[in-house]
């Protein structure tokens, strides 16, 4: 997807907000003040406080000590250990990875270029919009959606079906010269062997306005669709519906222009933005 639903809002992730009451009910059961876990942990009283309030993720070191200090099996390691996806949104990390595994791709956007073919500036200017996200969240967003993109690179890579509505190459999102080496980037890309970008030109309506989706076509298993909501995305394994998904991509091709003709008007769209830098 693009991103936009695909990094968490911290705070409200269910993984954080798990580890910070399992750890404010097992120090209540010991009858312990967060002075005193500080204490055996080496680390502050209001580091702890943060964790309580989901404030802010805990360390693997963190999570080490804290089994240690509350003599348990392991148990605060695997929580933090589940934690380290928290820069995906807990609607979209269920999907990350069906979309590492997957053998085809097929992804439709509206608004943004999808995250598997973002450049890195593209990236930090999409996540950096995000209210409230400070410089080093920031940087762990950039580097997950980064990371994502190496299922590319692989020896065997999944084939990768983009329809895109023209108004993503023009959308500014970025400083010219930073949206003219997007743009060239997606060009870049549709000279690689299994990609393949469509783009539908700009026109009043057509069918997929309502909202970006991805379908991943596995090696075994159904098929598993994830639709981008304006919170936090969520996944369909409905067979039904993802066949109905699958019937609206194939539409979604059908308005766009041929592959030739799509490049050339991502061409024209770089050339724009040089002329604009």
């Amino acid at each position: 997807m693009s991103g936009v639903c695909d990094v968490t809002s911290d705070r409200d992730d269910p993984d954080r907000r798990l580890f910070a009451e399992e750890l404010k009910a097992m120090r209540k059961q010991r009858g312990w003040s967060r002075e005193e876990v500080a204490k055996l942990i080496s680390f502050s009283v209001s580091t702890i406080g943060n964790i309580e309030a989901a404030f802010r993720a805990p360390t693997r070191e963190q999570a080490l000590l804290l089994d240690k200090a509350f003599d348990t099996p392991g148990s605060f390691a695997r929580l933090e250990e589940r934690l380290r996806g928290v820069v995906f949104s807990s609607g979209f990390r269920p999907f990350a990875p069906y979309e590492a595994r997957a053998r085809m791709l097929r992804t439709f956007e509206h608004a943004l270029v999808p995250g598997l073919l973002q450049t890195e500036d593209y990236a930090r200017a999409i996540l950096g919009s995000h209210p409230g996200v400070t410089e080093p969240e920031l940087e762990e967003r950039v580097a997950a959606r980064m990371a994502r993109q190496s299922i590319l690179d692989r020896a065997d890579p999944p084939w990768l079906w983009v329809v895109l509505d023209e108004h993503v190459l023009h959308r500014n999102v970025a400083e010219p010269p930073l949206m003219a080496a997007q743009v060239e980037h997606l060009v870049e890309s549709t000279r690689r062997p299994r990609i393949n970008i469509q783009v539908v030109p700009d026109r009043r309506g057509y069918p997929g306005l309502l909202g970006a989706f991805v379908i991943a076509e596995m090696d075994q298993g159904a098929d598993i669709v994830y639709l981008e909501t304006a919170l936090e995305g969520q996944i369909v394994e409905n067979p039904a519906m993802t066949e109905s998904m699958t019937v609206l991509f194939d539409v979604l091709r059908m308005e766009a222009l041929t592959g030739d003709a799509s490049v050339a008007l991502i061409e024209e769209a770089v050339e724009q933005w040089k002329q604009r830098s």
